[in-house]
């Protein structure tokens, strides 16, 4: 009887192989719609796979004013830009302008990585711009905390910019509470990283929280003004990068940007990086 088994069009076992495909698919469907009411991290990365773009919008200019007489030039990402081809970011050239250094969001608080900083690390790094990555700092949240959240996520190696805090809420807490827990989180990175941090926040936070404070002034500053010609720090103090604009355009992003400059030339810029 064996030819008449070699005949036998459906196999055997064929209905019961079925029921288990279809069970396992429904089992799938519903950890699928279960993940995405209980986790924001997977509904990110499932919009963004139905959002991906088929091609990236071409930009002939950056969209902005580009401040006059700084010849180093960046940008700063996070989730909010998507999925970045950073080749295009890489070639993209207006007259003598393009970009040389990005600041890539890593963490915020104790708990949130941001979904799309390892592909951008990695990503940024083989197209030879120069990294940093910052931290959303929360001050009324456990320093220590989010220090060893920022630890655990961010690797630094020669060449890197040093570590970024982000300080731009008060979440309620008073500034001496500020002041406090930004230098316990500020002392930990650089105990850990042989390197003393950057300090990013917008200028009037600066100008009520950080200015005139001793425990503050020999951090290297990156300070947010938008939408002015230059940049005057309260007291004349010394910056060393400038958030110029939210709204550039760049190849490789469909969102809008952040842009930056950096105050030196890039051997000034290299002498920053980790020896």
């Amino acid at each position: 009887m064996r030819w008449l088994n070699r005949l036998q069009i459906i196999p055997r076992n064929y209905a019961r192989r079925k029921g288990d495909a279809r069970k396992a698919g429904v089992f799938a469907l519903i950890s699928l719609i279960l993940g995405l009411i209980f986790s924001p991290e997977l509904r990110f990365w499932f919009r963004e796979w139905l959002e991906y773009p088929l091609h990236y919008k071409e930009y002939k200019h950056f969209g902005i004013r580009i401040p006059n007489g700084y010849s180093v030039h960046g940008i700063d990402v996070s989730k909010w830009q998507q999925r970045i081809d950073w080749q295009r970011v890489k070639q993209m050239k207006v007259d003598d302008v393009k970009i040389s250094f990005a600041f890539i969001k890593a963490t915020e608080g104790s708990w949130m990585k941001d979904p799309q900083f390892d592909r951008n690390w990695m990503a940024a790094g083989k197209q030879g711009l120069i990294r940093g990555a910052y931290h959303f700092f929360l001050p009324d949240v456990s320093a220590k905390d989010q220090a060893t959240k920022f630890i655990r996520t961010v690797s630094l190696k020669k060449g890197d910019l040093p570590p970024v805090v982000d300080v731009e809420e008060t979440r309620g807490m008073t500034k001496a509470q500020i002041r406090a827990n930004t230098k316990t989180f500020l002392n930990i990175l650089e105990k850990h990283y042989k390197v003393r941090p950057i300090l990013y926040t917008n200028r009037d936070f600066y100008k009520q929280y950080f200015a005139d404070q001793k425990e503050f002034e020999n951090y290297k500053l990156w300070v947010a003004h938008y939408h002015v010609s230059d940049l005057n720090m309260p007291n004349d103090d010394e910056w060393h990068f400038w958030q110029h604009s939210d709204k550039g355009n760049i190849n490789g992003i469909n969102e809008r940007v952040d842009f930056n400059v950096f105050n030196g030339d890039s051997a000034d810029l290299q002498r920053l990086c980790l020896p």
